[in-house]
């Protein structure tokens, strides 16, 4: 591929990323090759390498011979998601902290108070995924952490979902945790830490698995 076409397809990447995980391009969406080349002034080759990169983030499913979408969970497969979730984000922060860089832990803060701050849910999930991608950034690039990213990709419209269905309560329930994290993350308390994050994505499981209406 040309120097032009694989900076090209960063570029379409790039915004198509951006676009999916903000919503604006719903699970189930149809990419159409010709349609996206037009769109970016670019040829199909650089359009495919850029799905094909997002495939590799989760954020896209290609079918050979027959297109691509973007990513759609049905409920058995958001809960399993889920439940790798719960079991390897407390592995992978353990694997972080003792190399997270200093002045980590307050940044974490400052990002659970401005989620304590908004009432807007995009706002919120941005900041909510830069608190916990920040918290990982201590472990080395690998099978456990690319795998978390992925999932984080491919949840990330779910996620959404949690925090429309819980209003209010985001309040009470998931800013304590927030803050509980950060706290055991301080103090060292790597067993607690850990509890407090499975705890933290357990309930959003358990919560999604009350409203399968979502995945309709």
């Amino acid at each position: 591929m040309e120097i032009t076409d694989k900076a090209s397809s960063a570029r379409i990447a790039e915004q198509l990323h951006a676009e999916i995980l903000a919503g604006d391009l719903p699970p189930g969406f149809r990419f159409r090759q010709e349609e996206l080349a037009e769109r970016f002034g670019a040829s199909r080759l650089p359009v495919r390498d850029a799905l094909r990169r997002l495939e590799a983030d989760g954020l896209v499913t290609i079918v050979a011979n027959t297109g691509a979408w973007v990513s759609k969970l049905n409920e058995q497969e958001c809960a399993d998601a889920y439940q790798m979730r719960e079991r390897l984000e407390p592995l992978l922060l353990t694997m972080s902290l003792p190399n997270l860089e200093a002045g980590v832990v307050e940044q974490m803060e400052e990002l659970a108070e401005q989620m304590e701050a908004t009432d807007d849910v995009e706002v919120f999930l941005r900041l909510d995924r830069e608190f916990h991608l920040l918290s990982y950034g201590g472990a080395p690039r690998g099978m456990v952490r690319e795998l978390i990213e992925r999932l984080w990709n491919t949840t990330q419209h779910y996620r959404r979902a949690f925090a429309q269905i819980q209003g209010s309560k985001i309040e009470s329930t998931t800013h304590m945790e927030h803050r509980l994290l950060v706290d055991a993350m301080r103090r060292g308390d790597v067993e607690a830490a850990e509890r407090v994050l499975a705890d933290h994505i357990r309930r959003t499981r358990i919560s999604l698995e009350a409203h399968p209406e979502i995945f309709d």
